[in-house]
């Protein structure tokens, strides 16, 4: 395979920040993402589909080809991507399958074998909403290792009384087991974005880590965070009912603040609030 670089300037790859595209070119980068992927938690690539999100000019999809993974699938919306990611499959014939469309818009497990894992450099404009939505379907993927802002892979991995705890931290910790693998500075991508991004494995559980309605922790974390300086008692009328019956329904204490609450607390107010409501 030729060099990315001149793969790039043959399709006229620049990266477009509308669509939140920053390049990853170094090889040795793209194959330490593929080695974490593969050594993750759920066990090693076998005869797994690896779904890519946004793969651009293909910097992880050849880390990721590299690999004893069964098949690489590929979604896209650059077509420019999509011609140079033509000569990737040509290289690798039946390995590598192209998606042209929006991941925003797409199931991943509507058109792909089981077991899968997805494997992603996410475009950061839309990475904690495609993590959002594939949290309603994780038991159809093995394992998640997706590049986010270092910010929000804090926000993922955050305990309680910490100050990036919030709605998205008991949300993906109720349904997987997320865990920040390793950094990677601006310099490692091209365009250098303004932060440090962040590797991060998240295994799905086999089961919630404790029973709850997800509309219903939606909910509550939704009203607690909102104004999560108040005491429950006061954030939670946002839910429009008394606040005192659902708490002591759940065992929480009316003074507690959402910052202080843990995930299986959570889950206790979504249990008391389908009772109570």
């Amino acid at each position: 395979m030729p060099p990315l670089r001149e793969v790039i300037a043959r399709h006229g790859l620049t990266a477009k920040k509308s669509l939140g595209q920053n390049f990853i070119l170094d090889l040795n980068v793209t194959r330490r993402i593929a080695r974490a992927a593969a050594n993750d938690e759920s066990g090693p690539f076998g005869d797994a589909t690896i779904i890519e999100i946004g793969p651009g000019p293909g910097g992880l999809t050849r880390a990721l080809l590299e690999t004893d993974a069964r098949r690489i699938v590929a979604i896209e919306r650059d077509r420019r991507a999509l011609a140079a990611l033509q000569e990737l499959a040509a290289v690798y014939p039946g390995r590598l399958k192209l998606v042209e469309g929006d991941a925003l818009a797409l199931d991943p497990a509507a058109f792909t074998d089981a077991p899968r894992k997805i494997v992603a450099n996410l475009p950061y404009n839309i990475a904690t909403a495609l993590l959002l939505r594939w949290l309603d379907n994780m038991g159809a993927y093995e394992s998640l290792t997706l590049m986010f802002q270092r910010e929000v892979a804090e926000r993922l991995v955050a305990t309680p009384r910490s100050p990036a705890y919030g709605r998205l931290s008991v949300i993906v910790q109720w349904l997987a087991e997320p865990k920040i693998l390793f950094d990677l500075p601006p310099r490692a991508f091209v365009p250098p974005p303004k932060v440090t991004s962040s590797v991060v494995s998240l295994v799905p559980r086999p089961m919630p880590l404790m029973p709850a309605n997800k509309a219903a922790l939606e909910r509550v974390t939704a009203a607690a965070f909102g104004q999560r300086r108040k005491m429950l008692r006061a954030s939670l009328r946002t839910l429009g009912i008394a606040p005192e019956p659902l708490l002591e329904a759940a065992g929480v204490k009316p003074t507690a603040r959402a910052e202080e609450l843990s995930v299986a607390e959570f889950c206790a107010l979504a249990r008391a609030l389908e009772v109570v409501a």
